[in-house]
């Protein structure tokens, strides 16, 4: 009888809990890419659509705990995922590894948050966390994607922030995380799981589609790119995309569009040719049917060419 009533305690505390996210739409589908590791994948598309879920988030289930990388764009995604997680196991989930702050993987961090987790983000978030941007873009998610981001909807600081690289054990699995600076935010990380070797990528790799450059420091998105593309990878979990089985074509394309971004538009300032020209002029035909090309791309190559006029006066 005593389990009886604490099993509807527990049932009724979940039930409560539940009622403060309005639930989802969108179908959300785990699926496993290691021993312990796991990942469910966001549908392309724009910021705001699919009710946000454009992201990808991953957890690692390990003997005494859950890790989880990133956290989805609502708050809603966020509980989704962690019921995803617990129909896999009763462990606490115990840490958030945040890849980078941008909405779509931040905004689902209260949840675990709430859940007790201790919150790893890269240094340099703190640069994105005090600015108007921040605000601005949160005060326009919570009218773009009402009512699965709203007033109850916070920014999560984080409780530890990563300067270098570290490894780290939770039960029986080894975590490398690795700080790669300002590459395509103000503060990127990556998260290796050893046991399975699976890395979680964050946005420095996007698969089979056109990145958000965003105002990202691409020559130093594009030596780390170069340094990742590795044989030692079994999976890599990318920010956008499915899962891939052949890492080192994943981080070729994403590097091979960087590159092609700079190589044009750096050979542009050096002749002093204005961007409309250049643009016109180039062969983007390598990466035009890829996702998102349309959406993105012509903002890409105008944010690289404004950031190499800035890199030549320097």
């Amino acid at each position: 009888m005593n389990r009886f009533i604490l099993a509807v305690l527990v049932l009724v505390a979940v039930s409560v809990q539940a009622a403060d996210y309005a639930p989802i739409g969108v179908e959300m589908e785990v699926r496993q890419v290691g021993e312990h590791s796991y990942y469910v994948m966001g549908q392309p598309g724009m910021a705001t659509d699919n009710e946000g879920f454009i992201s990808n988030a991953g957890f690692v289930i390990t003997d005494t705990g859950v890790v989880v990388f990133d956290a989805l764009g609502t708050p809603s995604l966020g509980w989704a995922m962690l019921q995803k997680i617990r129909e896999l196991t009763d462990k606490p989930v115990v840490k958030v590894v945040v890849s980078h702050y941008h909405a779509d993987h931040i905004y689902g961090l209260q949840v675990f948050k709430e859940e007790g987790a201790e919150i790893l983000a890269p240094r340099g978030v703190y640069e994105y966390l005090e600015s108007e941007a921040a605000s601005d873009r949160l005060e326009e998610r919570r009218f773009s994607l009402e009512p699965w981001v709203n007033e109850q909807t916070y920014l999560v600081k984080p409780d530890r922030l990563v300067e270098s690289a570290e490894s780290f054990k939770v039960g029986n699995v080894e975590f490398r995380l690795t700080y790669q600076g300002s590459a395509h935010s103000q503060g990127d990380m990556v998260m290796f799981v050893v046991n399975d070797a699976v890395l979680y990528s964050g946005d420095l790799i996007f698969e089979g589609r056109v990145p958000f450059v965003g105002d990202a420091d691409t020559k130093h998105w594009l030596e780390t790119l170069q340094a990742l593309e590795t044989g030692e990878l079994k999976a890599l979990v990318p920010g956008h995309g499915p899962a891939a089985r052949k890492p080192k074509q994943a981080v070729s394309l994403t590097r091979r569009y960087l590159a092609a971004l700079r190589e044009v538009m750096g050979a542009a300032i050096e002749d002093l040719q204005d961007f409309e020209s250049a643009y016109a002029e180039a062969d983007w035909s390598e990466f035009s049917k890829l996702p998102a090309f349309r959406a993105a791309h012509r903002r890409n190559a105008y944010q690289v060419f404004l950031s190499m006029e800035a890199e030549a006066l320097q």
